[in-house]
């Protein structure tokens, strides 16, 4: 049976959300013979997903406090699907997301990975559409690149689904500090062909705790380390010519 795998870090004091992320997952309607599975990794101590219901789709285990790229990282010890996405505690999938997802990806035979539009959802409960959203259908090369390089990076990174494979063969998601999802989805674009999705494939909750809200996220100087790891590690895929294409087609039979 065709496995899409969900991976959300979640810290003590950052779980507040956390069920409505569940009821989000809970409520999706997948294409027919398709199920998810929902891993949830524990970042410290504190037990933030004992909150959760029990569901035997979830998978929840716990580490030592290292972040979200380790959390993600050390789920996918556990991932058993056949495509993986991240989700974050504090967002939402809006209805529909990983049926378009799973289909764009069964219908598109050489794209290895996909990405949607985001809403931001505001302290008020009104609904933002994201600013630099790519037109839809095919990526032009390196559109992720340019705009990271030119600051205005053109999806949220979390939206990205892709190919478990894809995922553990560059490495998931780096050991940084932040912007880890982004991270990941520039080196799936060095080495494999990405689709756009113009309808939403998450809500991105805007509060004053998260984590993009934080001073120390776009610290400069953070933000020049990551270019110093990421940059030369792009550059090296791309040298390599090495290129990652699916090699089994993924199974869809219509909604159901």
């Amino acid at each position: 049976m065709p496995l899409i795998s969900i991976v959300t870090p979640v810290y003590d004091g950052g779980h507040e959300y956390l069920v409505d992320a569940y009821e989000s997952l809970r409520t999706q309607t997948l294409p027919r013979g398709w199920e998810w599975e929902w891993i949830v990794q524990e970042d410290g101590p504190g037990h933030p997903a004992s909150l959760l219901p029990t569901d035997d789709r979830i998978s929840i285990s716990a580490g030592r406090k290292g972040g979200a790229a380790m959390a993600r990282s050390t789920a996918m010890a556990r991932v058993r699907g056949d495509l993986v996405r991240a989700l974050d505690a504090d967002d939402l999938l809006p209805a529909g997301a990983l049926s378009r997802a799973i289909t764009t990806l069964t219908e598109q035979r050489h794209v290895a990975w996909c990405v949607s539009a985001c809403l931001d959802l505001l302290p008020d409960g009104s609904l933002r559409p994201g600013p630099h959203d790519p037109p839809a259908g095919s990526l032009a090369e390196d559109v992720m690149l340019t705009g990271y390089k030119t600051g205005h990076f053109p999806v949220v990174g979390t939206t990205l689904t892709a190919y478990t494979n894809l995922v553990r063969a560059v490495g998931g998601w780096p050991a940084v500090p932040a912007s880890e999802d982004v991270a990941l989805l520039l080196l799936c674009e060095a080495v494999s062909h990405g689709w756009m999705i113009d309808e939403p494939g998450a809500i991105y909750r805007k509060h004053p705790a998260q984590a993009t809200a934080q001073i120390a996220h776009w610290d400069p100087g953070e933000r020049a380390a990551l270019d110093d790891l990421l940059l030369p590690r792009l550059e090296a895929l791309r040298s390599l010519r090495w290129t990652w294409k699916p090699t089994q087609p993924l199974a869809q039979e219509g909604p159901s």
